[in-house]
């Protein structure tokens, strides 16, 4: 079970919002990277994010280049999930390959604020705040498995190959 806080973000989030461009420099960097991270969104963020916390957003999340760097200081940060009502494609193979889930669900409900519970295994989001009950598609057991150790190399490290 995840539990955490709802940092609550629009529609369209791109990966220069997540890691402005003008941070390019700091690739080799990442701690000091995930300083940064959604600091054109809220340049106030990495200052309240918490461990275990959510980043909540609307539609087309993580749309734009497909570095890998943004959901990784997203994960750096503390975010144990991202929620979204839908997201690009190659940001959402990203974050499921560095061990950050991405969850499609209806995001309007949820306030920035909101005490949200997870779980990752029934694919419900419990909003603790409002008493609201979200669910999102069920994730496969292999995905599971890839996010439980922590992404894809380490998932690989330890079994080899993919376990169906």
């Amino acid at each position: 079970m995840l539990k955490g806080k709802a940092f609550k973000f629009g529609d369209g989030i791109s990966t220069d919002h997540i890691i402005p461009g003008r941070y390019a420099y700091l690739r080799s960097n990442l701690p000091e990277l995930a300083k940064h991270v959604m600091e054109d969104a809220d340049p106030d963020f990495s200052g309240k994010v918490n461990k275990g916390d959510f980043i909540v957003g609307g539609s087309n999340f993580g749309l734009g280049s497909s570095r890998e760097h943004a959901p990784l200081v997203i994960k750096m940060a503390g975010v144990s999930a991202i929620l979204a009502k839908s997201v690009a494609r190659i940001f959402f193979r990203n974050a499921i390959n560095l061990g950050l889930p991405v969850l499609i669900c209806d995001t309007d409900g949820i306030a920035d604020g909101d005490e949200l519970e997870v779980d990752l295994a029934k694919g419900t989001v419990y909003d603790k705040t409002s008493g609201q009950k979200l669910t999102f598609g069920k994730l496969p057991k292999v995905m599971l498995d890839i996010l439980n150790k922590g992404g894809l190399v380490p998932y690989i490290q330890k079994y080899g190959d993919f376990i169906l």
